[in-house]
């Protein structure tokens, strides 16, 4: 399983990438992995307020309709256009081109609530998917 070290983790299968005051988020590999062949991706609007937790967007696959939460409270910023002709990048690409939503971050001290790789990995050792 593909768990980069310079990325934080939610508990849920987020991936956040920390760039000063922005977070670019996406599904991890082992969710993408679970999920199986996406075929959309709910992409939220640019400029929406999300809290932490809440419903960030969806993504549908051939086996299920799973909501994406937002691993911290902020502004989206922008949203992966590409993932509305072309959402099997979240499968090729998890970490990289899949990515789906970057955020101003609103609340630096969430930050502390997400998990480092060496968490993250624990976690899915645990079996708590």
């Amino acid at each position: 399983m593909n768990i980069p070290k310079e990325f934080r983790y939610s508990k849920s299968h987020e991936w956040v990438k920390i760039e000063g005051c922005k977070a670019t988020i996406g599904v991890t590999d082992f969710a993408q992995s679970q999920l199986g062949d996406i075929v959309y991706v709910e992409l939220p609007e640019v400029g929406a307020e999300v809290s932490a937790d809440s419903g960030l967007s969806v993504i549908e696959s051939v086996k299920a309709v799973s909501d994406i939460y937002a691993p911290l409270s902020g502004k989206v910023i922008a949203v992966n256009e590409e993932l509305a002709v072309a959402p099997e990048i979240v499968n090729q690409d998890a970490y990289g081109a899949g990515w789906i939503v970057i955020m101003e971050i609103a609340d630096e001290s969430q930050l502390g609530e997400l998990l480092d790789s060496t968490a993250y990995e624990k976690l899915l050792d645990e079996g708590e998917r």
